[in-house]
């Protein structure tokens, strides 16, 4: 059994260009959405129509969030949400606002979230600790507590269970669960701006996450952002980074 997980795509169609190269050399049995599909600015209706045909086991992130009524409030959200309107007709964005926040396959062996199980905007490996000495947005990833972990995992009764949102990858076992917290397909936080997906696998009965990195064109991406949505300069200087401010989401 080998699964493709992606997760964070946020509207960035060239990205996932080069991530869906590798995923289909790859031969997934079954591949895996975690959501936060279409918030950003590097064509993100192709990135949403992209994600569409998948035929993706999905849920949805916090962002898909932010399409519900009142779900936007910052200004800088209005204002993306606003320009995502003239981007992605009224059904392609119903869609993706009702998507589950969890979903299980191979008979509940596998559980997928976004952020936790409970909650498309918390985190379920990590906790982020702001640092505001430093900046605003500034900060660092600090382990949740493992017993709050166990607390959270073991009643799933899962043998994986897969999430994104902080937009770092990582995998730990929690007693018999391996958790899976796959890379993001844009917007990174480590200082390498290359795509990210897992290649999860199930050997004789054993589970494993292979984390992988992808290059693409990313001046490419700046450009499409910079000639069609009013955010070309951030968005460039986001993926060109490689360092997003603050945590995942």
């Amino acid at each position: 059994m080998r699964a493709a997980v992606i997760s964070d795509v946020h509207g960035n169609a060239f990205a996932l260009d080069a991530v869906l190269a590798e995923v289909w050399a790859a031969a997934p049995d079954l591949i895996v959405n975690l959501g936060d599909q279409i918030e950003g600015s590097a064509d993100p209706a192709r990135a949403a129509a992209l994600q569409a045909e998948l035929g993706a086991l999905e849920v949805r992130g916090n962002n898909e969030e932010k399409l519900w009524p009142g779900g936007r409030r910052a200004k800088i959200s209005l204002d993306i949400g606003a320009w995502l309107d003239t981007q992605l007709d009224a059904a392609a964005l119903a869609r993706l606002a009702a998507l589950p926040l969890t979903a299980h396959v191979l008979d509940g062996r596998v559980l997928a979230c976004h952020g936790t199980p409970h909650s498309a905007w918390d985190m379920l490996l990590w906790e982020w600790q702001n640092e505001p000495e430093r900046g605003h947005g500034a900060g660092f990833y600090r382990a949740r507590d493992p017993r709050e972990l166990r607390a959270l995992v073991e009643p799933l009764g899962a043998e994986v269970v897969l999430c994104g949102h902080t937009h770092r990858a990582g995998a730990t076992r929690v007693g018999d669960t391996l958790v899976v917290n796959t890379g993001s397909v844009s917007d990174q936080v480590d200082g390498d701006p290359r795509a990210r997906w897992t290649l999860l696998e199930r050997r004789e009965g054993r589970w494993t996450a292979d984390f992988r990195a992808v290059p693409y064109d990313v001046e490419a991406a700046a450009r499409w952002s910079r000639q069609h949505s009013p955010f070309g300069e951030f968005e460039a200087a986001l993926l060109r980074s490689g360092e997003m401010v603050g945590r995942g989401g």
